[in-house]
């Protein structure tokens, strides 16, 4: 299993502002954090994208009440895990 840093956190905290699915994270930088821990648990584990895309579709209904037909969480699965894939290289 890969390690994953601070810097790490940052980077994916910066991903997911940057997708924003409430539209929120220009006032609250931390609201996506309760999906750091298990997104990063998930990829170190070796998550397929697929499962990463459920993880955040799960997210997205169950947690935010949103739904995620309209904010593509399989399109943010693809791009957390190329993402992923680059900065495993680099730790």
């Amino acid at each position: 299993m890969r390690p994953w840093t601070l810097s790490t956190e940052s980077d994916l905290r910066h991903l997911l502002n940057e997708w924003d699915p409430i539209g929120v994270a220009e006032l609250v930088q931390d609201e996506y954090d309760c999906m750091l821990v298990p997104l990063l648990q998930r990829l170190r584990g070796g998550a397929s994208q697929t499962e990463v895309g459920e993880f955040l579709r799960r997210e997205l209904e169950d947690h935010f009440g949103l739904d995620p037909l309209v904010l593509r969480p399989e399109a943010m699965a693809a791009r957390v895990t190329a993402w992923w894939t680059v900065t495993g290289q680099a730790l």
